[in-house]
């Protein structure tokens, strides 16, 4: 019986082979996908055999599947817990930094004051063939 793999799916398979871009798990006997490494924990990742091992069994859903090679992408981070955002946060907000002094009324006085000298840089230098 063959199964029809949908986006979405969540299923078991066992880790196949790992390369430095990602791993592959088989998914049944016929049909095999690619956890790529960026999916295969949250945050950055170096090295994928840190987190997966050659015949280690995983619990994959199924992220994409190319509609011309059929080719399935899987992803473990998609299932892991991610940040609640309903838990109490002890944090302290920080009021923005200004980079430049907040009573300076420049605005863009700066830039039209050269604008003219730039313009004629850029006609010399396409003049010359640079």
């Amino acid at each position: 019986m063959e199964i029809a793999y949908r986006i979405g799916m969540v299923l078991e398979g066992y880790v196949t082979g790992i390369q430095p871009y990602g791993a592959f798990v088989a998914l049944d006997e016929e049909t095999q996908g690619l956890i790529h490494i960026s999916e295969c924990h949250h945050g950055f990742v170096d090295d994928i055999q840190n987190y997966l091992k050659v015949g280690q069994r995983v619990r994959v859903m199924i992220i994409d599947i190319d509609e011309y090679t059929q080719k399935i992408s899987l992803s473990v981070r998609c299932l892991e817990k991610t940040f609640d955002f309903n838990q109490p946060r002890h944090t302290r907000y920080q009021h923005k930094k200004y980079w430049t002094n907040r009573h300076v009324y420049e605005g863009f006085s700066p830039i039209a004051k050269r604008l003219d000298h730039w313009v004629d840089e850029a006609l010399a230098d396409i003049a010359a063939g640079k």
